[in-house]
């Protein structure tokens, strides 16, 4: 019964946003504020309805209700909780429904939000955001029904894929989902905007909370999937510049440069055109992943789908919507009112020059994901891009965006003073230049990457607390007034220096453990010790161990430091019966400053264990980077709380 009402709340849904677009096009066009304020509560019922919908494929999950295709084929009675209501999104049908239980959240949203939004701009936002919710709705009810019956339910399920089965992968999935469909708002705010005629300071003052509210989550959502591949799937790296996660890094860069180009056009009423074009590319590239995840083009632990079907109607929906607003942006752009950008010494050039590094980069990612897709189309050969490229392409960009950091948060708007904001940074640079130097004199080689990395962080990190220092006076007035005028700062001044001292953790991280990690494979006898770096590793035994739905073979190793014991580690195989599947999971003793990474492989015979040991330095800086920068976004967005400041739009027309 709940699965039926699900179904049919499903239905209604589509029902009902078709008729709301009507309601709210009419409305607009006659200028009809009851039309208009009908349909925007048609929203508020329209996230009602999917919500019922999502609740109840859930429940269907949860109760173990066989008769359900999608919950047979990704679950099992002996699974636990936490991974059959993941197993809601762990496959194609359940994820594109709570892709479009997104995409109606964030319209109910923008509903019941901004009271003081103009209700005829509010109206035509809803049509777009609406819009898409239409065309998703469609595509699940008529290629990928969740609620699909069995004639006859089996017995059991078939169980969800192992590697699905962890708390990471529980809510990477839904973080993801609100940081790039979220990004459909900004889309429909562009499109709205472009139509009304008012792409202006007033404009980015609404869009920049919307924006910012989707990049806090896909930053969170990435730093939980890039945490997920390292502990779970054994292979002990972070990134791997798989296609599915660069179709969420891409959008992450387009909609970062989006951030900072709404703050120029909020601050300086300039960058209107540049500002709606990222609007239209940032998700854009959240529907070319969707394709990519489902079309069968690619082959990923992250993609579902491999029906030619789904990915023709996902390729239509990504040109009827991308390809419509660029056809809009043609026709409407010209009419954006366009203010002329001075090449000076000031914080707008360097927010410029910040948008085109970000862009380029995103746009060298998008090659190397594209290319091997491209000629396999074109000429049948089957070529690999992978790390050597994006790390070649990618990195020099970061390099120099790090740099111009510090240099550009100290310039000031309109006309900055470049003498004044160096001056302000010798130290920060003196300091960030000695420390690269030091690690580069007490290292073993000279390996150039990990002190350059260093010295980009040190300067980050420093010049973003140099400049906050600066702003309050540190050194120049007693500490009690300081203090006092760190209390008046605007919130979101705060939240920029955390979040850029975020970016400054990440790249710590990453130079850290691509310059000085240690490797060692070996086949260990059980009873045999072994050295690796400054710590030695004793081979105890390999335990039989049952899990809830698993059968396990458990390494256990001492490690010792200085003839001290610091941890037990317990690394396992898992043999999963139902989906006949063997998994990996590696034992990490982890700290702040070094990461102990244990693998256990495969038997040798005569107590012999292929065994994988890393020392992984700082590793963990690059998910506190990330998640320091998602909390700056956090602060930042309190300070806009109910989402824009109490000023009225202009609206022309």
């Amino acid at each position: 019964m709940i699965t039926e009402i699900g179904h049919l709340s499903l239905i209604l849904a589509l029902l009902l946003t078709f008729l709301q677009l009507g309601i709210l096009g009419l409305g607009y066009l006659r200028s009809c504020p009851s039309w208009m304020d009908l349909g925007i509560k048609a929203t508020i019922l329209q996230f009602v309805l999917i919500t019922i919908s999502f609740i109840s494929l859930t429940w269907a999950f949860v109760t173990s209700d066989f008769s359900l295709v999608l919950v047979t084929n990704n679950s099992h009675t002996f699974k636990p909780l936490l991974y059959k209501i993941s197993g809601v999104w762990g496959n194609h049908e359940g994820s594109m429904l709570l892709w479009v239980l997104v995409l109606s959240f964030f319209g109910f949203l923008l509903a019941i939000l901004q009271g003081e939004m103009p209700r005829s701009f509010k109206a035509m936002v809803l049509v777009f955001q609406s819009a898409i919710t239409l065309a998703f709705l469609t595509f699940i009810l008529f290629t990928s029904n969740p609620f699909a019956r069995l004639e006859y339910p089996p017995f059991n399920g078939y169980d969800l894929n192992p590697l699905l089965q962890d708390p990471g992968l529980a809510f990477h999935p839904p973080l993801l989902y609100l940081g790039y469909v979220g990004l459909s708002i900004s889309f429909s705010f562009a499109l709205a905007g472009m139509v009304h005629g008012n792409i202006n300071a007033a404009w980015a003052n609404w869009v920049r909370p919307w924006t910012l509210l989707s990049w806090i989550f896909l930053t969170l959502g990435i730093a939980l999937g890039s945490w997920w591949a390292y502990y779970e799937l054994g292979w002990g790296g972070w990134w791997f510049w798989d296609p599915v996660e660069n179709a969420s890094f891409m959008p992450w860069l387009i909609t970062t440069a989006l951030l900072h180009s709404t703050l120029v056009l909020e601050k300086r009423d300039q960058l209107a055109r540049w500002t709606v074009l990222l609007s239209i590319v940032a998700f854009t590239l959240s529907l070319i992943g969707t394709f990519l995840v489902r079309s069968g083009i690619i082959t990923s632990v992250h993609s579902f789908a491999t029906d030619p079907t789904r990915g023709i109607f996902i390729l239509a929906i990504l040109f009827l919507f991308s390809g419509g607003a660029f056809i809009l942006y043609l026709v409407y752009g010209r009419n954006i009112r366009h203010s002329s950008v001075f090449w000076a010494w000031n914080k707008e050039s360097a927010l410029i020059f910040n948008n085109l590094l970000l862009v380029i980069a995103a746009l060298v990612v998008f090659i190397g994901t594209f290319w091997p897709l491209i000629i396999e189309i074109i000429y049948g050969d089957k070529i690999s891009v992978g790390s050597p490229y994006f790390n070649l392409t990618f990195t020099p960009f970061m390099v120099v965006l790090a740099l111009i950091l510090p240099v550009g948060i100290s310039l000031a708007w309109k006309r900055g003073d470049i003498n004044k904001a160096l001056k302000n940074l010798y130290a920060p640079g003196i300091l960030a230049i000695v420390l690269a130097v030091l690690v580069l004199a007490l290292q073993s080689g000279i390996r150039m990457l990990g002190p350059i990395g260093l010295l980009l962080s040190a300067w980050i990190i420093l010049g973003t607390i140099s400049e906050l220092a600066n702003r309050v006076g540190l050194g120049k007035h007693p500490i009690e007034k300081s203090l006092r005028w760190f209390k008046t700062l605007p919130r979101s001044e705060i939240a920029k220096s955390i979040s850029h001292l975020g970016f400054g953790f990440t790249i710590l991280g990453i130079a850290s453990i691509t310059s000085w990690e240690k490797e060692d494979i070996r086949v260990a006898q059980i009873g045999e010790t072994f050295e690796v770096g400054s710590y030695e590793f004793e081979f105890r035994d390999v335990e039989e161990v049952r899990g809830p739905n698993y059968l396990s073979q458990r390494g256990v190793f001492e490690i010792f430091r200085n003839n001290n014991s610091i941890a037990t580690m317990l690394p396992e195989k898992r043999v999963y019966p139902v989906a006949a599947t063997t998994t990996t999971e590696a034992a990490i003793d982890m700290g702040l400053l070094r990461d102990l990474y244990i693998v256990l492989g495969d038997s040798q015979g005569d107590n012999g264990w292929v065994v994988r040991t890393y020392i992984k330095p700082m590793v963990n800086w690059i998910w506190i980077g990330a998640f320091v920068m998602a909390f700056g976004g956090l602060i930042s967005l309190s300070s806009r709380m109910p989402f824009g400041h109490r000023k009225q739009m202009r609206l022309s027309g």
